[in-house]
């Protein structure tokens, strides 16, 4: 039973989907011998605070063990355990980073409600309930009463408080700015979930298949406080995901793998009963419904006051939470334009700038060296160190928008994002496999381009064989293996004679038609490497080259059924011509000289989404194995992708 709480617990503090609970922890990675830093210089107290409605929420509290001077509470909230548990056991690592730690602050950690050691029922994306009375409460009230005590109780603080997390940390980080404590100065989200029907399990309705696994972690529940894990991952018993997922058919068989092991089984079984919550939740609510909307925290930006300083922190290849932090940052320049508030996006996976590894890679593909550390020592410290320790006031010496362009591997500065320069421009995807800048100049000569999309063979994410909890590196993956699919259509740009540059959003606006009533579409931006580049890596995988490097960019999926409005699907008339627009989530990447700009159009993208039936059903969690069905698909040369150009 021991080894497998421990193999359990340590399942869960390597999860792809989700920084684990040492936003550090990748630092212990290659340490020998134990580091005692924190041990050395902190004292370590354990605490339960009462929230307004009596729940008990467990806290851990880091305290400088120097009491000369004050100090800023730094506070996180989060979801996935304050581990390590008990007297005289230590992290090796506190706080945003090891700059923070070593400078001296207050550093708090929390159980969120019905998570590990708090008490409570747990909602995943509790909902925002606005203008409370009495003992209502929700994760604004809990993270305010938080503070509170906080502020109230521990010794040696400044009257000073920060906010920090990454995934579903930073959107407690989010949470303590919306209704915020007087007390809390500077708060930084990052990697931050807006809106879980865009982020992380979806994205634009499509169900993130791949993410399957993960579903467990949220969706069930736990009757007591616990310092072991109460839940379990579903066992794939393959080695091959995306076979895995091709033999289990329809999403309604999933629904074995989220019931209760403990209930009795010589009972008639029920094969539609679902124990777990969370995907009891996402197989009933395959819409944009008010459940959906009320988890979104992103429309409610316009209640975060003036006396919040935010930093906002992305990956431009963050494949779990790239919507969150665009939008959030977006969000509170439109609801709060005279707010202290700024955007950091770098060449990172999900929480990759938290790391201290010298060279930064996200999967094969090399952005530079010392590139999280410079965010850590030049960017966030300062950040918070400005706020919570200095004067606080506008004058901070950062940028509104510090960016790093993915293509020329380099940092830019703007006091706008996206940049007040840059210009929309429509390219269209012609025939003869062409990107092109000149519209079509007549209707004769609009051209269907076809594909036959088979659901028995839909064209995979990834070329990898293996099993992932979470995917991540695909994000930076070599496209030419699906550029060579007949499933896959290509447009692409001549080489380029001077650079390119994108600088926010993407607009793809397809004009489509299918001999079904159902599809996806899949839109990707690749960056086509010249044939003669030979700046390979060591993290590259052996049978891939730099020589002709397909680097994704963006790629986005819209359902079908979506095109027109999340709250109410509707299916295609076959053989109609159908307008779909796709919005890419926002780039910075130039497309250097002698490189080509290549984009991709598919209808499957497996098992990173899970099948579309290409026959509309009114839910595809309860479709049958008789609504898939093979269908042609045609993309029209008056399709076009708008682009947002920096000259």
């Amino acid at each position: 039973m021991k080894k497998q709480v421990i193999k359990t617990i340590l399942l869960f503090c390597s999860i792809a989907l989700f920084v684990s609970c040492n936003s550090n922890s990748n630092d212990t990675a290659n340490i020998k011998k134990p580091d005692t830093y924190v041990q050395d210089n902190y004292t370590k107290k354990e605490v339960t605070i009462a929230m307004r409605d009596g729940t008990k929420l467990h806290t851990v509290i880091y305290a400088p063990k120097d009491t000369s001077k004050k100090y800023p509470i730094l506070l996180q909230r989060t979801p996935y355990s304050c581990t390590p548990y008990g007297e005289g056991k230590f992290r090796t690592r506190i706080g945003p980073n090891s700059q923070l730690m070593k400078e001296g602050n207050i550093i708090v950690y929390q159980d969120v409600r019905g998570r590990w050691m708090s008490e409570g029922v747990y909602d995943n994306m509790r909902a925002y309930i606005p203008n409370k009375t009495g003992k209502q409460t929700d994760e604004t009230s809990d993270t305010y009463d938080t503070i509170d005590w906080l502020v109230k109780n521990v010794e040696n603080n400044n009257g000073k408080v920060g906010t920090w997390g990454i995934s579903y940390p930073g959107h407690y980080a989010t949470i303590s700015t919306i209704d915020a404590h007087p007390a809390l100065k500077a708060a930084s989200p990052q990697a931050c979930i807006g809106d879980f029907f865009f982020d992380d399990f979806h994205h634009n309705g499509a169900f993130l298949l791949s993410y399957f696994r993960a579903i467990k972690l949220f969706g069930t529940y736990k009757d007591k406080p616990t310092d072991t894990a109460w839940y379990s991952f579903p066992k794939m018993n393959s080695q091959d995901q995306y076979q895995f997922f091709l033999d289990a058919g329809p999403l309604k068989n999933l629904n074995k793998y989220f019931r209760n092991e403990t209930v009795d089984n010589s009972a008639p079984q029920n094969n539609n009963r679902i124990d777990d919550f969370f995907w009891k939740e996402i197989v009933e609510h395959p819409n944009y419904d008010s459940v959906w909307k009320s988890k979104g925290i992103i429309q409610h930006l316009n209640k975060v006051p003036s006396t919040v300083a935010t930093m906002v922190v992305g990956g431009w290849f963050d494949a779990e939470d790239l919507y969150g932090p665009l939008e959030t940052y977006k969000g509170i320049e439109k609801h709060q334009p005279n707010n202290y508030n700024i955007l950091v996006f770098g060449p990172w996976d999900h929480g990759g700038w938290s790391r201290s590894t010298v060279k930064n890679t996200v999967g094969n593909y090399y952005f530079g060296d010392s590139i999280s550390l410079k965010f850590q020592k030049e960017v966030e410290s300062k950040f918070f160190n400005h706020f919570l320790k200095g004067s606080g006031d506008k004058n901070s010496g950062l940028p509104e928008a510090y960016v790093f362009d993915s293509g020329k591997k380099e940092w830019k500065s703007y006091d706008i994002w996206p940049p007040k320069e840059a210009k929309k421009q429509n390219w269209y995807l012609s025939e003869n496999q062409k990107l092109i800048i000149a519209p079509p100049v007549h209707k004769n000569y609009i051209k269907p381009i076809k594909f036959i999309s088979d659901i028995k063979r839909p064209v995979p994410y990834s070329e990898d064989i293996k099993t992932v909890f979470t995917p991540r590196k695909y994000m930076t993956d070599d496209q030419r293996f699906a550029a060579r699919r007949p499933d896959v259509l290509v447009f692409e740009t001549d080489v380029l004679q001077e650079d390119f540059t994108l600088a926010g959003d993407i607009l793809a606006k397809l004009k489509v038609a299918t001999t079904g009533t159902a599809a996806d579409w899949i839109v990707k931006i690749i960056d086509v490497h010249p044939t003669d580049t030979k700046d390979n890596n060591d993290k590259m995988q052996s049978h891939l080259k730099m020589s002709n490097y397909h680097l994704m960019v963006r790629s986005e999926v819209m359902r079908g059924r979506f095109r027109n409005s999340f709250e109410k699907p509707e299916p295609f008339t076959p053989n109609k011509k159908t307008q779909v627009n796709i919005k890419l989530q926002d780039v910075f990447h130039t497309f250097k000289k002698g490189h080509k700009l290549q984009i991709q159009v598919q209808s499957t993208w497996f098992p990173l989404i899970d099948l579309n039936p290409q026959t509309y059903v009114d839910n595809i969690y309860k479709a049958d194995a008789k609504d898939f069905k093979t269908q042609t698909h045609t993309v029209f040369t008056d399709s076009s992708i708008e682009f947002t150009v920096l000259k």
